[in-house]
């Protein structure tokens, strides 16, 4: 669990971070599967109380999909899975990897933890690379460590290798 500074509405408390790796079905094509997770991931917040503000403002809780398998999708979100910030209008989009993932610290250093000799699709370099990267444009206190989860890192390691179904 990391402690980062806030990122696009500075004037709020230091963002909590985490990343976490799930296997899911695929559905019946890679669009229909990380859009099928995007709806749950938005469920997910409703259910915890997040409430509709500014874009980039404080909030209750956020949840993004930032990788799909080794996917690279672009898919218009279903209306359920679209933002309520009424700054937003048009289309929205669902893009994996995240557009903006390679390049915020509070999603790299969390990442890096889980699974650093990662390279995303369309990134050109490993989630490591990219952590070093942030952290230094950054700066060494811009990102710090406030808790340890053993027992996930533990859990990822037994679900990570390959199962014969």
């Amino acid at each position: 669990l990391y402690r980062t500074r806030p990122v696009g509405t500075v004037a709020q408390a230091d963002f909590l971070n985490a990343v976490v790796g799930l296997r899911t079905p695929a559905g019946a094509s890679p669009e229909d599967g990380a859009m099928a997770l995007l709806i749950a991931l938005k469920g997910l917040e409703r259910a915890m109380g997040r409430v509709e503000r500014e874009r980039w403002g404080p909030r209750e809780i956020d949840l993004d999909l930032l990788l799909f398998g080794g996917h690279a999708l672009r898919v218009e979100r279903a209306a359920v899975a679209r933002s309520g910030d009424p700054g937003r209008g048009g289309s929205q989009w669902l893009e994996v990897p995240h557009p903006s993932a390679s390049e915020r610290l509070f999603v790299l250093a969390p990442l890096a933890d889980l699974a650093s000799e990662l390279e995303p699709s369309g990134w050109g370099e490993s989630v490591a690379v990219a952590r070093a990267r942030a952290q230094d444009t950054e700066g060494p206190d811009a990102v710090e460590v406030v808790g340890e989860w053993e027992w996930m890192r533990a859990r990822w390691a037994d679900i990570a290798q390959p199962h014969e179904d």
